[in-house]
């Protein structure tokens, strides 16, 4: 029996504010395969951002079980967290997350810098990402000087650079227009495909369902609908 590159069990995130416990997340149970796109659709506020930070290793669940390859998180030490995040995660942002003063070339080596990857080996790592999401020529560009779909590509090609096992992407597509948004999935779908990564993607736009393996809907905070696509 294949052991799922990422599972989760009845998992719920709780937080203290001064009118009390608010629930944002509640009894979420899925799982995800090398190769496999899930996505995660839902309305803003329905609890998607929270789901993928505790899939994502980022932050823990309250209760309920986050497993990599059949491993709790809990029980991983934080050395063996951190080794993870470097080696095997790569994490998509809404908000881009690229730094204004490097270029993209740099951005995108900046997981394998911290990595302690060589540097010639990193820069050719970065090159041949960016030839991969189209943007070969805008290497030497800062980010200021991308458009929002270039700098959403170059984010992506940052969390692929290290060859994940598992990508994470918090609502890719939310900046971009229709045009650009198309080209972000079709990317994150092609990638999953070719590599045999598996991926968690959220998002609020139902065109995208028909791109993926399997479908959760969250309404506030819990499941409310699941289907294969």
């Amino acid at each position: 029996m294949t052991v799922p590159v990422l599972s989760a069990e009845a998992v719920g995130r709780d937080y203290r504010t001064g009118a009390g416990i608010v629930t944002a997340c509640a009894d979420v149970t899925l799982s995800v395969d090398a190769g496999e796109l899930l996505i995660v659709r839902g309305k803003s506020g329905a609890g998607k951002t929270t789901l993928l930070t505790m899939l994502g290793t980022l932050d823990a669940p309250t209760r309920g079980v986050v497993r990599l390859f059949g491993r709790d998180i809990a029980s991983l030490s934080d050395d063996e967290l951190t080794a993870f995040r470097q080696q095997q995660l790569g994490f998509v942002f809404q908000t881009f997350g690229l730094l204004p003063l490097l270029t993209a070339a740099e951005n995108v080596e900046l997981p394998l810098r911290l990595a302690g990857v060589a540097p010639r080996r990193r820069a050719a790592r970065a090159a041949e990402m960016l030839d991969r999401v189209g943007l070969a020529d805008q290497a030497r560009q800062r980010a200021p000087q991308l458009s929002g779909g270039q700098q959403q590509r170059v984010a992506l090609a940052r969390a692929l650079v290290s060859r994940p096992t598992l990508l994470v992407a918090d609502e890719p597509t939310g900046q971009l227009d229709s045009e650009n948004a198309e080209i972000i999935m079709a990317l994150i779908r092609s990638v999953v495909s070719e590599t045999g990564a598996a991926a968690v993607v959220a998002t609020h736009d139902p065109l995208f369902a028909g791109r993926a393996d399997h479908v959760i809907e969250l309404r506030d905070g819990r499941v409310a609908e699941a289907a294969a696509s």
